[in-house]
C-alpha cells in the first residue's frame, strides 16, 4: 500500500492543506493519506488551539474524502512531535507500506534542521508539494535526491495565520476551511 503522511500543526486545518494532499495523492498514486496533527510542534510557537481540538478539526476536514484519514499518533505521545519518531512508530506498525512524507515547498529547505533528517529519509520518501506563488527550489544539497518526489498541481494560497486573524476580527472563514471546521471553530469559540 502507498501511504502519504501529512503532518503539521493544523491550527486550523484548511482547504489549502486538503488540496496539497489531493495533489500528492493523484501525482504519486497514494492509496491513503494520514493527516497527523502535532501534539507539541518543535519548530513552531505553541498552537492556539489544543491538540484535541486540532485533531477534531482534522477529523472533520478529512471525513468526506475516502482516502483521507485523521491520525492521533503524535497526540498519544508525550513530548515534542518529532517527525523521525513518528515515522519510526508508523514503520514498525506497517513495515511493508510504501510511505511518503508530504511537505510543502516552503518547509522542505528546512528539513536538514529537523531532528534526525537522515533517519527521516531512511524511513520514507519525501513528497514536496509546491505552494502557490513560490518558485521551485533546486534540490536541497546533502539530501538523497532519489528519495524526493516533486509534486505539481493546483494549489491554494491560504494560511492558518490568516484564518486565525479573520476569526479574531469577526470575519467569515467559510470556504477557507471545510464547513465542519468552520462550525467547530465557531461553536468552541476558538481563535477569539
Amino acid at each position: 500500500m502507498r501511504v502519504g503522511l501529512m503532518g503539521g500543526t493544523f491550527d486550523p486545518i484548511h482547504i489549502g492543506h486538503l488540496r496539497a494532499a489531493e495533489n500528492a495523492r493523484e501525482a504519486l498514486g497514494l492509496d491513503v493519506i494520514r493527516f497527523i496533527p502535532a501534539s507539541v510542534p518543535p519548530h513552531r510557537p505553541v498552537a492556539a488551539a489544543s491538540s484535541l481540538d486540532r485533531y477534531a478539526m482534522v477529523a472533520l476536514a478529512t471525513a468526506a474524502h475516502p482516502a483521507f484519514v485523521a491520525s492521533d499518533v503524535e497526540i498519544r505521545r508525550d513530548g515534542p512531535s518529532y517527525t523521525a519518531d513518528t515515522l519510526a512508530t508508523l514503520r514498525s506498525a506497517a513495515p511493508h507500506e510504501d510511505m511518503y512524507l508530504i511537505v510543502g515547498s516552503d518547509t522542505f529547505p528546512e528539513i536538514r534542521t529537523w531532528r534526525e533528517p537522515d533517519r527521516i529519509f531512511s524511513l520514507c520518501r519525501v513528497a514536496v508539494v509546491h505552494r502557490p506563488g513560490e518558485v521551485r527550489h533546486a534540490d536541497v544539497p546533502e539530501l538523497p535526491a532519489d528519495r524526493v518526489s516533486w509534486v505539481e498541481g493546483a494549489g491554494l494560497h491560504i494560511s492558518a495565520t490568516e484564518i486565525r486573524r479573520r476569526v479574531r476580527e469577526g470575519h467569515s472563514i467559510r470556504y477557507l476551511v471545510a464547513e465542519g471546521v468552520a462550525d467547530y471553530i465557531l461553536k468552541r469559540g476558538l481563535y477569539r
